[in-house]
């Protein structure tokens, strides 16, 4: 099932779903969600590949979104991602 791939890829990347519009007459459904851009990097690839190639992206930015917690300490999550940007 192809809806099952798109959520364990959004899940696995941390994305968040706001809503599935369904269209009427077809087997499609649109789903909108937010995905961090630093995990956004090979999401078409995954995307494809977990849905046998049923699904595709079509991304825009949304929005900034604040995380809690020190961006210093590589132990929070803030911190991690921080970290992980900076060995690029």
């Amino acid at each position: 099932d192809a809806m099952s791939g798109v959520y364990s890829t959004l899940s696995k990347r941390r994305g968040e779903v706001v809503e599935e519009i369904s269209k009427p007459g077809t087997p499609m459904v649109a789903v909108r969600a937010y995905l961090p851009v630093n995990q956004s990097f090979g999401f078409t690839k995954e995307l494809r590949s977990n849905t046998g190639g049923k699904a595709f992206p079509q991304c825009s930015f949304d929005h900034w979104q604040l995380m809690n917690g020190d961006p210093f300490d590589a132990s929070q999550k803030v911190g991690e991602i921080v970290a992980g940007a900076r060995e690029r």
